[in-house]
C-alpha cells in the first residue's frame, strides 16, 4: 500500500527553504507509486520504499534549488543530463513549474517511463530526449540552449564536465551532485573545466539530516563557449576524459565516481 504520509518531505522541503502545498505532495505521491509500477519491469532504482524514496531521490534531488539563481527558478531553461528515473529534474520541476525542463536519458526504456510520468503527473513544458549527451550537444537547437545543467550520480567530474557544458549558455551554470570523496574530482577535472570554458564556481555543502554522508553541489560557471570539437564522440568522454598532457601520457585516470 502506498504510504501518503509526506509530513516529512514537507518538512525536509522547508528545511531547503522550499514550500510544498497539497497540490505538490500529491504529485510526489504519484511520482512514488508510478515509479514503484515501473520498477517491476523496469530498472529504474533499488530504493522502491516511500521514506527511502522521499529521502534518497526526492529530498536530495531539490537540493538543487540552492544553487539555481531565482530568475531561472522563474522561468529558465534546465537541463537534466542522465536522467534515469528524473532526478533531479522531476522533482525540482514539481517545486518550480515555471521552469522549462529538458530531459536527457540514453536507454530507451528509462526514456519511455519518463514520458508516461510527466504525462501521469501532468506536468507541462517538459520535453524527454531520448539521445545520448554527446551527440545531442552538437544539435543546434540544444547546444548552449540552457541556463542550468544538472547531473546526479551521472559520471566522474571531468567526464560529467564535457557531457554537459556544452548544453549551457555563456553566463549559465552545471549543478553537479557528488557526495563521498569527491575532492580528488575536482582536482582532477580543472583542465577539462578550463578546455571546455567552464570555471569552478564554487562547492556548496548540502546540510539536511535525513541525508546520509557527506554531499555538496559542485557549481561550475560557464565563462565561454565550448569549443565546436567537444563533447568527443560517444563513449570518449567516459573512456579517455581530459587530462593535462602530461598526466594523460602517464595514464592517470580521474577518481571513481562516489
Amino acid at each position: 500500500m502506498l504510504h501518503t504520509d509526506a509530513r516529512l518531505l514537507q518538512q525536509g522541503a522547508s528545511r531547503l527553504g522550499l514550500r510544498l502545498g497539497e497540490p505538490e505532495l500529491a504529485q510526489f505521491r504519484r511520482y512514488h507509486q508510478t515509479l514503484a509500477e515501473w520498477n517491476t519491469r523496469v530498472n529504474l532504482t533499488s530504493v522502491t520504499e516511500w521514506d527511502a524514496v522521499l529521502t534518497t531521490h526526492f529530498l536530495d534531488s531539490l537540493t538543487v534549488a540552492q544553487a539555481i539563481p531565482e530568475r531561472v527558478l522563474r522561468g529558465g531553461a534546465v537541463l537534466d543530463v542522465g536522467s534515469g528515473a528524473g532526478f533531479p529534474g522531476v522533482p525540482l520541476k514539481i517545486a518550480f513549474p515555471q521552469i522549462a525542463l529538458s530531459l536527457v536519458e540514453a536507454t530507451g526504456k528509462k526514456a519511455a517511463f519518463l514520458t508516461h510520468l510527466v504525462r501521469e503527473l501532468g506536468l507541462r513544458n517538459v520535453l524527454v530526449l531520448n539521445a545520448r549527451a554527446e551527440d545531442l550537444a552538437h544539435d543546434p537547437r540544444h547546444r548552449e540552449q540552457y541556463d542550468i545543467a544538472l547531473a546526479r550520480a551521472l559520471a566522474p567530474l571531468p567526464t560529467l564536465v564535457e557531457l554537459t557544458l556544452s548544453f549551457i549558455k555563456p553566463g549559465g551554470r552545471l549543478i553537479a551532485q557528488k557526495k563521498g570523496d569527491y575532492l580528488a574530482e575536482l582536482d582532477a577535472s580543472a583542465y577539462a573545466v578550463q578546455q571546455l570554458g567552464g570555471r569552478l564556481e564554487e562547492i556548496q555543502p548540502v546540510d539536511l539530516p535525513t541525508l546520509s554522508g557527506a554531499r555538496a553541489l559542485v557549481v561550475v560557471s560557464k565563462v565561454s563557449s565550448t569549443p565546436d570539437r567537444y563533447p568527443r564522440r560517444s563513449g570518449m568522454p567516459a573512456h579517455r576524459p581530459l587530462l593535462p598532457p602530461r598526466a594523460a601520457r602517464a595514464g592517470l585516470e580521474a577518481a571513481p565516481h562516489a
